[in-house]
């Protein structure tokens, strides 16, 4: 059976995609898509690479997801479904660029400085 794999990251999660010719049933480390993912937005967002270029009853996927939170997880389940799609066949590279879902949002939290209350917050200044 032919299967093509994507990788998404987004933040600090990380997405590896199994597409696999099937029904359309979507697997998240062993649970249901419903069940992991219950905010209907997120599995429209998961989704949306599959239902714009190519129909979604064709595959089945199986998705590993960790790290990071549940938003991060779907945006990185997301840019991994595309490039798992580009894999299948290159002709899809355009729209899914036009669509933006294979740009990778480089968006990171910055962390915390020494003498500082967070990134760039700064303790409050006592004058006496």
């Amino acid at each position: 059976m032919k299967e093509f794999i994507g990788t998404g990251r987004r933040k600090t999660s990380v997405a590896s995609v199994r597409l696999r010719p099937g029904s359309g049933k979507v697997d998240v480390n062993g649970k249901k898509f419903e069940e992991y993912f219950p905010s209907p937005l997120q599995r429209q967002t998961i989704l949306s690479p599959i239902t714009r270029v190519a129909s979604n009853e064709r595959y089945d996927i199986i998705l590993r997801v960790k790290g990071g939170g549940i938003q991060g997880q779907a945006e990185a389940a997301r840019l991994g479904i595309a490039r798992a799609l580009v894999g299948e066949d290159g002709e899809r590279r355009h729209d899914l660029k036009v669509l933006r879902y294979l740009t990778r949002d480089p968006r990171k939290r910055e962390r915390k400085k020494y003498g500082l209350a967070g990134a760039r917050k700064r303790f409050q200044f006592s004058k006496r």
